[in-house]
């Protein structure tokens, strides 16, 4: 069965990790793609990558190399997709940073770049959307926070303030747009095996393993099924909530 059978999708970071992860599952099931990164290597070879998983020969997919926190390079490409496409369906913010430090030695360079990137990036594209949306009286809006927004981190203040505020931001939006047909809502992916952890030191590893009840750390296909599940008609009754999928860590 194909959940998104000409859908139109834009992922934001989904040239690696889990946005490409999402990109090859919604591309499996019928949607045209659109994925936004900065980095044009990796944008090459994960277009590949979701052009292997398409389904039928009639499936679009294209990349913009994209700062998503400059709300005219957002405009822009939505525009284009818009003007191309003739509408998008499910916009899913996934871009994301971190610049761990303890409060007291981060630099308010850090703050800001992760707050702009994670959290401003959402506002962007949301704004950008909510109106093409409206119009078409229907949308769908994931955005990928973290469990680290629902239980905070000792030396990531600035992570979890970006992830938290994506929770509430969500719920908020979700209020203002369900009238129109609009659903918003969260996944909270736990520890995923992502370039995000890999560099994660191996003591490290063992004790975020020792907190998970399921004793592994989850694959960015786990959190693909999520928004698949949540972007598709079997989520059409759901708005305003928070999915997560960490292995039972956070209950």
């Amino acid at each position: 069965m194909q959940l998104l059978k000409g859908k139109t999708a834009l992922i934001t970071g989904g040239t690696a990790g889990i946005g490409k992860a999402i990109a090859c599952l919604y591309a499996q099931h019928g949607a045209h793609v659109a994925i936004l990164g900065t980095n044009q290597e990796r944008a090459a070879q994960a277009l590949q990558e979701i052009e292997a998983c398409k389904v039928d020969p009639e499936q679009k997919f294209t990349s913009f190399l994209v700062n998503v926190s400059n709300s005219k390079e957002v405009d822009e490409v939505v525009e284009k997709l818009l003007k191309d496409w003739g509408k998008i369906d499910i916009l899913v913010n996934n871009a994301g940073i971190t610049k761990d430090n303890l409060l007291m030695k981060m630099n308010e360079e850090d703050w800001d770049l992760v707050m702009d990137v994670n959290l401003k990036s959402v506002y962007n594209t949301c704004k950008s959307l909510t109106r093409p949306m409206m119009k078409a009286r229907g949308g769908i809006i994931i955005n990928i926070t973290s469990v680290i927004g629902l239980t905070g981190n000792a030396g990531q203040a600035n992570y979890a303030a970006s992830k938290s505020g994506m929770i509430g931001f969500t719920k908020s939006l979700a209020k203002e747009l369900a009238s129109r047909n609009i659903r918003a809502n969260c996944i909270a992916p736990g520890y995923i095996e992502t370039q995000m952890t890999a560099s994660l030191p191996e003591p490290v590893k063992e004790a975020i393993l020792t907190k998970i009840p399921m004793s592994r750390i989850g694959n960015p296909r786990d959190i693909a099924h999520a928004a698949l599940f949540l972007a598709s008609d079997l989520a059409g009754y759901i708005t305003g909530q928070v999915l997560t999928v960490d292995g039972g860590m956070v209950m």
